[in-house]
């Protein structure tokens, strides 16, 4: 029986359906790295996450890394490849650092791995979200805004419950289409966003 129907009836934060088996492959090898190896690739990782734009410093470093271990390059390149679909989708889906370990640990990651890859999520998200946000708008053409104010109910985490989130949906021209993206943000996160907008235009007004 294949990976993906041992576990059908477990459910994913960062995805609607089920993972490929090549995902949990691919964890299950960034599992036996040891600590200090997988503390450095989530370093690595967090960096390009924050800085996309510098793609060829990440592939640098992942060769450097694989140099030094004595691991094979490309291998190692799509693993880290497909590592990275996760804490994309998670930023996407607003995702608690909580929901975040429960999806890694489903997927195979042991617990100490999941807790610190976990942990650092939550002292990224800011920089996370800004820069998702940031990747949309640089890409496409913003068309619409609209957002609404929310407050949340229930939770996993008891601290969030009562606390204010904001529903963000852009509409982005795709050249021949448009489209719709939705993206939650904490009012902190919120204003942070509009902070980079008003900088945003006033360098274009600056070089118009």
């Amino acid at each position: 029986m294949s990976t993906t129907n041992r576990i059908m009836a477990t459910s994913f934060h960062f995805s609607a359906e089920t993972p490929p088996d090549s995902m949990f492959s691919d964890i299950q090898t960034f599992n036996k790295f040891g600590d200090e190896q997988f503390s450095q690739l989530i370093s690595i990782v967090f960096a390009f996450l924050l800085e996309p734009s510098k793609s060829s410093r990440f592939l640098g470093q992942l060769e450097e890394f694989a140099e030094e271990q004595g691991v094979n390059a490309t291998g190692l390149k799509n693993v880290i490849k497909s590592i990275l679909t996760i804490p994309y989708s998670a930023v996407k889906r607003n995702m608690t650092s909580a929901q975040l370990q429960e999806d890694l640990l489903h997927l195979g990651l042991s617990e100490d791995k999941s807790a610190y890859f976990s942990k650092q999520w939550h002292h990224n998200i800011v920089g996370l979200s800004k820069t998702a946000v940031g990747q949309t708008l640089m890409v496409n053409q913003l068309v619409d805004m609209d957002w609404k104010f929310g407050v949340t109910a229930a939770s996993s985490e008891l601290k969030k419950v009562g606390n204010t989130f904001l529903q963000l949906k852009l509409v982005v021209n795709k050249g021949n289409k448009t489209e719709n993206v939705y993206m939650e943000l904490t009012v902190p996160q919120f204003y942070s966003f509009l902070h980079e907008m008003e900088r945003a235009k006033a360098s274009l007004e600056y070089f118009s």
